[in-house]
């Protein structure tokens, strides 16, 4: 039953599309064996999977994925003691590379602190083999020939060959370039017969040379003839050749052997990189089609918001929002043909088969999708010229299958369920198999053109119309779907688009029944319902926007009348000090004055002169004192509420800090200067939160104004921009008046910690520089002293 279904929702196409995503031969073959899960577990599990590879290539761009070979028959072979070829160790030694920096460039990433949870786990699972790849490599060059340094012997074989073969040569190119040997040669060069190199000569001249002949021309006219004087050398040539055959012979079983001692581990290499493909090919293909990873449920509830069907050009499609399960659980989708009825029908059914084999759909963030334990669907023309079928019995054959399968955790798909036949059968036969399916308990899809059916959802609790909206205007559809509105035929509105006489449709609508008048006009009160809503929606809409806008310009006034205000203020306090400091320094010459005076009159006593002074003092306005009466302490907020960043004081050690992380519903981590510490939420006193700085990349420092954190991170940063934001981070430090800092650059490849080390040996507020202790980062962290 799954496979027609497959068929008839074209999930073998979709497979298609996914196939070119697979790097290797294994990652294809997965995809080829794709087929939807209808475990819960096994789906979610498959989803996981697939959104932890989409995050890294959201991050990172792109995977080492290459290398990856299908050697599985070679590792079978080397296990039960075959000799591979070179070809095989070749294929063995490359997948053994590609794994090895697959496994690098995943545990960079978890060096570099992303969270991860699937892939750490599967390259745990494999060993480096780096000592198998590097004995493989130095024997096998990378065309699949034995390299000299296979061994010594093959070294000196080959040195042999050589000697032997230029020994040759020079003899017979001797005889090629005198002018006696050119006249008995048909032409001067040397040539190979039967692995023995030879010279081409003329027949009559045959003699003359002595030796064997090899071979003759087609005419006869000329002998390829190996000269006596190089029979001996070339004999010699030929026993060193067969010395380097059986030496390669014995390297390569040698090698063999070494990959026998590995099978299980290289076996497990294959499954994981296949795996890690195949993950990375689902991941990709949701990128090319812009999918989302869907909120998975086993109660059969389907929410698909801004649905696409995958095979349809983005050009051409009309996003969808499909609803099942929640409020109803059958769904019927009325109105004319090539509305799109079928369209609906076929994206709600591969999209549930694509999220049940673990990929993600084309939907909006926020969809909803099921796993059921049973999908059905009759659709399309599935008649049968061999049994000589009708189309209704096709589709009757079909539907009494699922008649007889179907139950609670089923999906049902039905396209123009009881057409073929006489429509008021047609029509009554489709009510009751709509009405046994639902009495199982099962989520069903059904379209029809039959007007009996658009008043079914009415009479039936946990049943719903749908139609698929048409332009009159346009006389086409514009393809989307009015979930609670059933379709109209829209025979008469056509008609009268098209020219019909008047008189012709109205004498058409008297041949309609009253009752099909009635649901037509209830029909049309419903879609004129629905309008004026989504009419009355948009103003709303549109009246909040501008009341957010409103308020946030109202706030924005405040707020600038708050600072004015301040400074106003401000500027009166600086000018009054001002005056004051004036009067102060009047009254002080005046002092001066009369203790100048009391040195002429005894009767002025020193205690009156220093009570005077106090008064004076006393008399100065306290405006800091003004300032801490007029502005009430900040009430302190929902602990649940500090973000990371915010300056909070630490009540019990009278101590301000910034939150760096939320520990628990009760602790906080704050940072104090060089310290961080766990704090209890009732010890915490809320401050203020620093303003977001726009426009700046996330790894460098920000603006004075923000808070300077005591260490840097120059972790995927260039090193020209790193170097950049060392010294604007240093000179930020310094104004912050901290005394130590941490610069982090990871290990690496040491450039940038070197590059790092230099610029603070050479800065003028740095005193002093060390590496990381083990609890600080080790060699990836560079700790310097500031002046």
């Amino acid at each position: 039953m799954i496979e027609r279904v497959t068929r008839v929702l074209e999930y073998e196409k979709m497979k298609e599309q996914l196939l070119p995503f697979a790097g290797s031969s294994l990652g294809k073959q997965r995809v080829k064996q794709l087929n939807p899960s209808f475990s819960f577990s096994d789906v979610k599990e498959a989803h996981a999977r697939t959104s932890e590879a989409a995050k890294v290539l959201r991050l990172k761009g792109n995977v080492p994925l290459g290398g990856l070979r299908d050697i599985r028959g070679s590792i079978k072979r080397a296990e039960i003691g075959g000799q591979l070829n070179a070809g095989e160790l070749l294929e063995i030694a490359s997948t053994i590379y590609g794994s090895r920096m697959f496994k690098a460039f995943i545990e960079q990433m978890v060096e570099d602190e992303i969270e991860l949870r699937i892939l750490p786990e599967l390259i745990a699972e494999m060993v480096p083999l780096t000592d198998l790849q590097r004995e493989i490599n130095q024997a096998i060059d990378e065309n699949g020939g034995v390299l000299d340094s296979a061994s010594m012997e093959l070294r000196n074989i080959r040195q042999q060959i050589r000697s032997h073969e230029s020994t040759v040569r020079s003899r017979l190119e001797g005889i090629t370039r005198s002018s006696s040997g050119r006249k008995m040669l048909s032409d001067a060069i040397v040539t190979i017969r039967n692995d023995r190199y030879v010279i081409p000569v003329k027949a009559e001249y045959r003699g003359h040379f002595g030796g064997i002949v090899h071979d003759q021309s087609a005419s006869g006219a000329t002998l390829f003839v190996e000269p006596e004087s190089v029979v001996q050398t070339n004999n010699q040539l030929r026993e060193a050749r067969t010395k380097e055959k059986y030496e390669i012979e014995r390297i390569l079983q040698m090698l063999s052997a070494s990959v026998s001692e590995y099978t299980v581990e290289l076996s497990d290499v294959v499954d994981i990189m296949t795996e890690a493909d195949f993950m990375f090919a689902k991941a990709s293909y949701s990128k090319s089609i812009r999918a989302s990873e869907p909120a998975l449920n086993e109660s059969g509830r389907i929410e698909m918001k801004g649905a696409r069907h995958p095979l349809i050009p983005d050009d051409e499609i009309v996003p969808i929002d499909a609803e099942l399960g929640g409020s109803f659980s059958s769904l019927v989708i009325t109105g004319p043909n090539t509305g799109g009825k079928t369209v609906t029908l076929k994206t709600v059914g591969l999209l549930t088969l694509m999220a049940q084999s673990g990929l993600q759909i084309p939907c909006e963030e926020g969809s909803t999708a099921a796993v059921f334990q049973r999908i059905f669907a009759d659709i399309g023309d599935e008649q049968s010229i061999e049994q000589s079928l009708s189309t209704f019995s096709s589709h009757m054959t079909n539907i009494v299958s699922i008649m007889e399968n179907v139950d609670h955790e089923s999906l049902v798909l039905f396209d123009e369920l009881g057409a073929g036949t006489d429509p008021t059968e047609g029509a009554a036969l489709a009510i009751s198999i709509l009405d046994h399916v639902y009495n199982t308990g099962a989520k069903v899809i059904a379209t029809t053109h039959y007007s009996e059916l658009k008043g079914y959802a009415y009479n039936r609790e946990g049943v719903i119309n749908a139609s698929v909206e048409f332009d009159v205007e346009t006389l086409r559809p514009t393809y989307r779907l009015l979930i609670g509105v059933p379709g109209r035929s829209n025979a008469f509105a056509i008609s009268a688009r098209l020219g019909l006489k008047e008189e012709i449709i109205e004498a058409a609508k008297q041949q309609i029944s009253t009752e099909t008048n009635k649901v037509e006009n209830m029909i049309s009160s419903l879609e004129d319902s629905r309008k004026k809503a989504e009419e009355e929606r948009e103003e709303a809409v549109l009246l909040r926007k501008e009341a957010e806008e409103l308020h946030g310009e109202l706030a924005e006034k405040l707020r600038l009348w708050e600072e004015e205000k301040d400074r106003l203020l401000q500027s009166a306090e600086d000018k009054a000090a001002k005056h004051v400091q004036k009067a102060q320094q009047e009254a002080e010459s005046i002092i001066f004055e009369l203790r100048e005076m009391q040195k002429n009159n005894p009767s002025i006593k020193e205690h009156e002169l220093i009570d005077a002074k106090k008064r004076m003092q006393d008399a100065e306005p306290d405006f800091a004192e003004r300032k801490k009466k007029a502005k009430p302490k900040k009430a302190k907020p929902e602990i649940d509420k500090l973000l990371p960043g915010d300056e909070v004081k630490v009540e019990s050690l009278d101590q301000k800090g910034h939150i760096v992380e939320k520990v628990n519903d009760k602790e906080y981590m704050v940072q104090l200067g060089m310290m961080k510490m766990k704090v209890k939420n009732k010890d915490l006193l809320y401050i203020s939160r620093p303003k977001p700085v726009e426009s700046k990349p996330l790894s460098t420092v920000r603006g004075r104004s923000a808070h300077v954190k005591t260490e840097l991170d120059l972790r995927g940063e260039r090193y020209d921009n790193a170097m950049m934001d060392v010294e604007k981070y240093l000179d930020d430090a310094v104004l912050a008046g901290y005394h130590q800092v941490s610069i982090i650059h990871g290990k690496g490849t040491g450039a940038l910690r070197k590059g790092v080390e230099a610029l603070l040996k050479r800065h003028p507020n740095v005193s002093e520089t060390r590496l990381g202790s083990q609890g600080e980062g080790g060699s990836g962290v560079t700790v310097a002293k500031l002046k």
